[in-house]
């Protein structure tokens, strides 16, 4: 890239920026409270015990830390998902609230149970995570899915079936983009959301999970579902995919990552934010990088994901 093209799109981005509080996403999925421990080597496997040298509590979830980074990229996020009435559904929702996040859709469930995960980093940055899914009701029919309308772009994870066919299949009777998180998740919950995807998110281990490999030949097998982008982020490889029969790349910006925790979560919030501002697939993909390269050179989960003025800094040098 050239100077020029660095300065041009300096201008851009500020005006994508500058108008980013009108652009509202709906993010439907997991919310979940994380444990995390930091240590020094994890877990090499078998029975063992390791120091963490640090500890702490936060919220996590693939869609509510997509919709944190909505909001903290100046967006209007809302969070539409599901919690047990327990001390772990109250703690998120408070959490989330002091985002500035819409949570009128954010139900806990009396006799549900949330989704807790225990995180532990390395001093590498890299993580293992393991998870309760949490125990609540599945139906979607109480979403207040005329509210799409009002939406420049909806996203969601694999964690909650029911509801993303509920709100893909309503955004896609009315136009609006719809992004999938393609984390891990079971053949056939792929086989319900990809034809109603418009942009599919992969990352590298779902997409191998999946297709069977996590090459370029995968991503253009799953186009095929009528997507129109189908993306693998490849961590300091960058980000590959398919768009109008093309393979296309961005190479991840270069950082020192200390905590990868979450990266994935606050690429598909950025990315969704800019296809609802408007912005072609390659600057999206540009936008969400930054955005999740940043985010990786901070300690911590949700208490990492950059605000707008910290990305469009970094962007910028």
């Amino acid at each position: 890239m050239t100077t020029g093209e660095i300065a041009s799109e300096g201008i851009a981005w500020s005006q994508f920026a500058a108008r980013a509080k009108g652009i509202r996403i709906i993010c439907l999925g997991l919310s979940a409270l994380d444990q995390i421990w930091q240590v020094e080597q994890p877990f090499a496997g078998g029975s063992e015990k390791i120091k963490a040298t640090e500890y702490t509590t936060a919220g996590g979830g693939m869609a509510a830390n997509a919709a944190v980074s909505v909001a903290r990229l100046g967006g209007a996020a809302a969070f539409w998902g599901r919690a047990g009435e327990d001390a772990a559904g109250h703690e998120m929702r408070t959490a989330l609230s002091r985002e500035g996040i819409d949570l009128r859709n954010f139900r806990l469930f009396p006799d549900g149970r949330s989704s807790v995960s225990g995180v532990i980093v390395d001093a590498s940055g890299e993580r293992q995570i393991v998870n309760f899914r949490g125990r609540f009701p599945t139906d979607a029919d109480w979403l207040p899915l005329d509210e799409v309308a009002d939406t420049a772009a909806v996203l969601a994870d694999p964690r909650w079936v029911e509801g993303a066919v509920a709100l893909f299949s309503k955004a896609r009777r009315l136009g609006i983009p719809t992004v999938l998180d393609a984390d891990m998740a079971d053949r056939d919950v792929f086989e319900q959301l990809l034809p109603l995807t418009d942009h599919a998110v992969f990352s590298e281990p779902a997409l191998k999970n999946y297709a069977g490999s996590a090459g370029d030949d995968s991503l253009e097998r799953i186009t095929h579902f009528g997507c129109r982008v189908v993306a693998a982020t490849r961590g300091r490889d960058g980000v590959s995919w398919y768009q109008d029969g093309t393979l296309q790349s961005r190479s991840a910006f270069p950082v020192a990552a200390i905590d990868t925790s979450g990266a994935g979560d606050v690429f598909h919030g950025a990315y969704a934010l800019a296809i609802g501002g408007g912005l072609a697939v390659r600057d999206a993909m540009t936008f969400a990088s930054a955005a999740a390269a940043l985010k990786c050179t901070r300690a911590g989960g949700r208490a990492a994901i950059p605000f707008i003025d910290d990305c469009l800094a970094f962007m910028r040098t």
